[in-house]
């Protein structure tokens, strides 16, 4: 199964895809849509486009999505609302079932807290997917984050990569106490 994570923005739309044979997770490929350089419906056009690509590309089974947090401004949610919109516009027009996860759900299955910070969360992203370095955004390993999201939520596994060394970023810490600064 290949389930393609999306971590909307309205700037850098994270993507990243995972394959899952119900056992073992394995990162396929992650990445980004830039989106700042185009105005407000260019943006929305390239993300319909972006997403749509990356489904045909991977042979998408599912897509898992973060829903959007919420913040004071209201113009931002406005339009970080239109870029999930449009993302999960993308994937059901292909006919492709689309999942939500709330930021705090994605982090507290990622690292065992609901409140761990984006790099945390990339550092166990790399060590659930044995990446031998962290992607380059902390957009794409959000995305990555999304994807494994849903595959726990999915099969009520735990937190940990396939080896189960780690249950979470208290457990990697305890583990890994040269690491932690």
């Amino acid at each position: 199964m290949h389930i393609l994570g999306i971590d909307p923005g309205t700037n850098i739309m994270g993507l990243g895809v995972i394959h899952w044979d119900g056992h073992n997770i394995k990162a396929v490929d992650y990445g980004i849509l830039k989106l700042k350089s185009f105005k407000s419906f260019e943006k929305l056009k390239n993300i319909l486009l972006g997403v749509a690509d990356w489904i045909k590309k991977y042979n998408i089974d599912e897509v898992a999505i973060e829903a959007p947090f919420y913040d004071k401004n209201a113009q931002s949610m406005l339009k970080l609302g239109r870029a999930q919109g449009i993302a999960i516009a993308s994937s059901i027009n292909q006919g492709i079932q689309v999942y939500e996860y709330a930021p705090k759900k994605i982090k507290q299955s990622i690292t065992g807290k609901g409140y761990s910070s984006k790099e945390q969360v990339s550092a166990m992203i790399c060590q659930i997917l044995q990446l031998k370095h962290a992607p380059q955004t902390l957009d794409a390993s959000d995305a990555l984050a999304v994807a494994i999201c849903h595959c726990y939520q999915k099969k009520g596994l735990s937190s940990k990569n396939s080896s189960g060394r780690y249950k979470g970023w208290g457990d990697f810490i305890k583990q890994n106490p040269d690491k932690a600064g």
